[in-house]
This record gives C-alpha cells, sequence and structure tokens, in this order.
C-alpha cells in the first residue's frame, strides 16, 4: 500500500485488510487501549486531540445511526494571566480595522478611539499592531510595527474623524495587506473590525463578501467582527467571523467598546491554535447527516472545514452525525481526517491523522447501550445552534409571536444551562430581555452571536454538563 493512499482513503486503507469496499473487517480494533476513546497523539502535545464514538459498537447487519465527538483541547498553562504578563501569552500580529464613515461621528467614534489607545497601551514590545481606518475612502492610519512609541501612535488615534460612507471591502483588504507582512506561527495573526452599518461602497453584497474573508482566512489571516448599534447587518457579520474563524460581537452601547475589545485581546493573548483545517473523507457506505458548524449535504462523501482558534484552557468539540446501511461483523474504519493548524506555544505548524473506528456487533447488549453522556451533551449543544437559527428567522419573519419566541428560547436556555455553556444562556437571557421590551432586532442581533459560538463548538470548560 504506497502512502499516498495510506494517508487519505479510508475506501482503501484498512487494518486487518485492504480493501474496505469489499467490507473486509480488521481482525481487532485499534491499538489504543480504550476503543471508546481513541487519543489522535501519543505522546501529548500542547494540542491534543481525541475521538469518542457514541457507543462502544452499531448494530451489525441493519441500518445504523452513531456520532462521533472530535474534541480539540488546547491546556491551559500554569500562571496564564491573558494580556498582563507579556511573558505568559502569545505574541500578536493585530490589525484594528475601524470604520469611521459618517455614523460613528459623536460618541461612536470617540469610544472606538478609546478602545484603540486601550489596546495599544495592553500590548508589549513583541506585538506587531497595524490600524487601518475606513469610510468611502480607505487608509493605514499605522502600518504594521511592534509597538514602542505608545503616545506617538495614541496622539494619531486621537486625530481620527468621521468620514462619509462605509466602504468595508476595501477596509478589509488594505487591513489584509498590513497583517500578512507578519503571519507566522508563533503568533495569533488577527483583525479586529468594528462597524456600525451596512456597506455603501465598494463590495456590497453578502456572498462576495463572506468569501472574501474566506480568502483572507486561507492566508493566515483570523477575522472578529464587531458591529455597533441597531444598523448594522448582523447575519453578514456573523456569516464573516464564522467564516474567517473569529469571533462575534453585539455592541448595543458605545460605552462597552473599550470592554470588549478588552475581552477579545484577553482571548487573543491566550491563543494556543490558529489556521486549523479539519478534512474528513467518508467510506462510500457511510452516509454524512451532520457536521458541527457545517450544512451536511446529502451523498457528501469529502468535507473540509475551516475551525476556529483555539484559546488555552478552552476545547472545540465538533460532532459528526453518521448514518451506516447493512454492514456484516467486524471492526470499520467508517471515516478519516486530517487536522492540520499552527501551533502557537511551538511556533510551528502541526498536524494529526484521524481515525474513526466503529465495531459492529450482533450483540444487543452493546448496540442498545446508552449513548456516551459526553457525546449526547456536545450533540445537543450543537443542535441548539439550529434552533437558535429558527427562532431568528421565526422573529425576522414574524413567523413567531414575541410569547413563542420567548417559549422557544426557555428550552434552548435551560438546555445550555445543562450542559455548563454559561455565556451563551447569558445570551440567550439577554434576547429574551430585549424581546420583552420590544427589541426583536436587538434580540436577533444578540442570538446571531449565541449561533456563532455554537456552530464553532468552542468552549472553556471541558466536558460541559458532565
Amino acid at each position: 500500500m504506497d502512502d499516498k493512499t495510506q494517508a487519505f482513503d479510508p475506501n482503501r486503507t484498512q487494518i486487518g485488510g485492504p480493501n474496505l469496499n469489499a467490507t473486509q473487517a480488521m481482525k481487532s480494533p485499534p491499538s489504543a487501549v480504550d476503543p471508546n476513546r481513541t487519543a489522535a497523539f501519543e505522546p501529548p502535545k500542547p494540542i491534543q486531540v481525541t475521538i469518542t464514538p457514541s457507543r462502544e459498537a452499531a448494530m451489525a447487519n441493519g441500518p445504523g445511526r452513531e456520532q462521533f465527538l472530535l474534541e480539540i483541547d488546547a491546556p491551559s498553562e500554569p500562571g496564564l494571566t491573558g494580556v498582563v504578563s507579556q511573558g505568559q501569552r502569545t505574541p500578536l500580529n493585530l490589525c484594528l480595522c475601524i470604520d469611521r464613515s459618517g455614523s460613528m461621528e459623536g460618541t461612536a467614534l470617540m469610544y472606538a478611539k478609546e478602545a484603540c489607545k486601550f489596546v495599544v497601551d495592553m500590548l508589549g514590545p513583541d506585538d506587531v499592531l497595524s490600524i487601518v481606518v475606513f469610510e468611502e475612502t480607505v487608509e493605514v492610519l499605522m502600518a504594521p510595527q511592534r509597538v514602542t512609541d505608545k503616545e506617538t501612535v495614541k496622539m494619531g488615534i486621537n486625530q481620527l474623524t468621521a468620514g462619509m460612507t462605509t466602504n468595508l471591502s476595501d477596509g478589509l483588504t488594505l487591513s489584509a495587506q498590513q497583517l500578512s507582512q507578519h503571519v507566522d506561527p508563533s503568533r495569533a495573526t488577527r483583525m479586529v473590525v468594528l462597524s456600525d452599518g451596512e456597506p455603501t461602497a465598494g463590495i456590497k453584497d453578502f456572498p462576495s463578501l463572506v468569501a472574501m474573508v474566506g480568502d483572507v482566512r486561507a492566508k493566515g489571516i483570523t477575522c472578529t467582527f464587531l458591529g455597533l448599534g441597531a444598523e448594522f447587518n448582523e447575519e453578514l457579520l456573523a456569516a464573516m467571523a464564522k467564516k474567517a474563524g473569529g469571533n462575534y460581537y453585539y455592541i448595543a452601547e458605545p460605552h462597552v467598546i473599550p470592554e470588549i475589545f478588552r475581552a477579545e485581546l484577553e482571548k487573543l493573548g491566550a491563543t494556543g491554535m490558529t489556521g486549523a483545517k479539519l478534512d474528513i473523507k467518508l467510506a462510500r457506505w457511510v452516509t454524512l447527516r451532520g457536521l458541527t458548524g457545517h450544512n451536511a449535504s446529502p451523498g457528501q462523501r469529502e468535507v473540509s472545514v475551516d475551525l476556529a482558534d483555539l484559546e488555552r484552557g478552552s476545547t472545540l468539540q465538533i460532532v459528526l452525525d453518521l448514518e451506516f446501511n447493512n454492514h456484516p461483523l467486524g471492526f470499520y474504519r467508517v471515516a478519516e481526517g486530517r487536522l492540520t493548524f499552527a501551533d502557537s506555544s511551538l511556533g510551528s505548524n502541526d498536524g494529526a491523522n484521524l481515525d474513526f473506528i466503529m465495531e459492529f456487533t450482533a450483540d444487543s447488549a452493546k448496540y442498545s447501550a446508552a449513548v456516551n453522556p459526553v457525546v449526547a451533551a456536545a450533540a445537543q449543544t450543537a443542535a441548539a445552534s439550529r434552533t437558535v437559527e429558527k427562532t431568528i428567522m421565526g422573529l425576522k419573519t414574524q413567523a413567531l409571536t414575541p410569547q413563542g419566541a420567548i417559549a422557544e428560547l426557555q428550552k434552548t436556555q435551560a438546555l445550555l444551562v445543562n450542559q455548563g455553556r454559561n455565556e451563551e444562556a447569558r445570551e440567550v437571557t439577554l434576547a429574551m430581555q430585549a424581546i420583552q421590551r420590544g427589541d426583536a432586532g436587538g434580540a436577533e442581533k444578540t442570538l446571531m452571536g449565541t449561533m456563532v459560538n455554537l456552530d464553532q463548538g468552542k468552549t472553556d470548560k471541558k466536558h460541559p454538563g458532565s
């Protein structure tokens, strides 16, 4: 068997037999001590990966459906204190991309400038910062450089004034150019975009803007989007944040801008994994029914997904929902994949080959056993994202009454609390409060962030709800 086949073809690669399509069973389960918890790294590295099936085995000679939980874990480092201690965090390659269109005039721009100056104060000599501002025209306020002369930078920020229209696309392009000069596996490279309105100049259509940030992500640049006030397009900013692997924030009031920048900077300082990509290929007798954060198409056998950056102390939980047709007794590789990423603690690119192994058995005690509670919890959390999406659409189209939306959100809130997803549960609470006071738009903007977070599969508590 050649190396190419062995690396990435679940239909041909098999332990104990040369042809999975011929349903030739493995003679034994994989070498891991526990087949229900297959480690992808040995010995452990700063980024650790595990694969856990929902049950020990599936029913042989009959249709079946099981889930696999892929967990990518960036363990905490002793003494990590976020952005405060320069020697204990990830160096940054950061670009602030700030909207200074006419609608930002006044309080909004004032707090945006304060937030930018806060960032300057918090960065250290190992960090690289650039600042781009956009309205009808786009300009580089600060070319990428190490943060040494902070007072001069802050004086430049103070000179910002409001302009005219909103040229978001050129702002993104120019910001990506600044960041591209210092992309490095040892750095967390991030564009942070703040805007308060719809794009009114440059590229304005939804698909093109989302595709644009996808191209930016392919260059090793993650993007976070902050929407301010009531006029920005939350669907657009959330879609771009998800496509670019970053975060989405809804900022209802300008005075909160500095605090949101602080939270984002703290996450960046703890980044352990960036630029992650997951490629999965199914055996041809396996059907993909679901994948966290991805709309699976019937018959789709190859999937490629960009994953969110991962902070130390956090875990990404990705659930694969797989359906099998009749299959004989034995152990089979139902799918395999490849995870690639940049490990900032090692300062290098890394990766792992992934095997999804399932035993097919006639033992009813095995195939009828209760689902692994960790896998069940992760699957329920992933499904909650679609529930939130339906609630958002119901509010937008008025297919749901305010009372009906609140009833749906109460169920989602209870699930999230049970699973230990306290931040998302808090967002759902804020959305319900917004609906109660008649602010459906604010509720939609808040819930969009909840949906992005759930689609990313990121949690700062390993095995929530267990």
